[in-house]
């Protein structure tokens, strides 16, 4: 617990306003949770995981199901059209037609600490990969490709000064 007496009442309230931030970390764990569901859908537009690692290129068998998604991805003598080409080229790893995956990121405050998960069932599957011998219904095995930064390695850079920023402002609140 942290006591300080002053007679100065800009001081006290300043200072009153300082340690109900710092009680109530809300603000900041609301802000850190916006944050990362945000760096996690970005990991998406790079194909990356979370420490600039790219993620396992998409199998044949994905890229073939795509082409075959289309009559117009072929040409009449079963080649790849120029659209179908150009659908090939854009095809990053883990977004598909809905760009479901992506897009369901959600975060929540409990207590002191911020919870940020993915509605979508297969997340975790694309996070840690999975093997077909454990998984039957699968094609093959499935690349691990994360999207949210691993506790064993800790926060990355980038990500890690951003958050002690929005601690910061949610402390202090604009009152300096």
């Amino acid at each position: 617990m942290i006591q300080i007496t002053t007679t100065d009442a800009g001081v006290h309230a300043t200072l009153a306003g300082l340690l109900h931030r710092m009680e109530n970390p809300r603000a900041g764990l609301k802000g850190i949770g916006k944050l990362v569901a945000e760096f996690a859908k970005n990991r998406f537009a790079v194909s990356q995981d979370p420490y600039g690692t790219p993620w396992a290129p998409n199998r044949p068998s994905t890229l073939e199901a795509l082409l075959g998604s289309d009559p117009k991805n072929l040409t009449s003598k079963r080649k790849v059209s120029t659209r179908g080409t150009l659908l090939l080229i854009g095809k990053k790893p883990l977004i598909g037609e809905t760009k479901s995956l992506m897009s369901q990121f959600h975060w929540r405050v409990e207590g002191n600490a911020v919870e940020i998960r993915s509605s979508m069932i297969y997340a975790a599957m694309q996070q840690f990969g999975g093997r077909k011998a454990n998984f039957p219904h699968l094609w093959g095995d499935i690349p691990a490709r994360p999207f949210f930064p691993d506790a064993a390695r800790g926060l990355p850079t980038p990500i890690e000064a951003r958050i002690v920023q929005v601690l910061q402002d949610a402390i202090l609140g604009g009152a300096f």
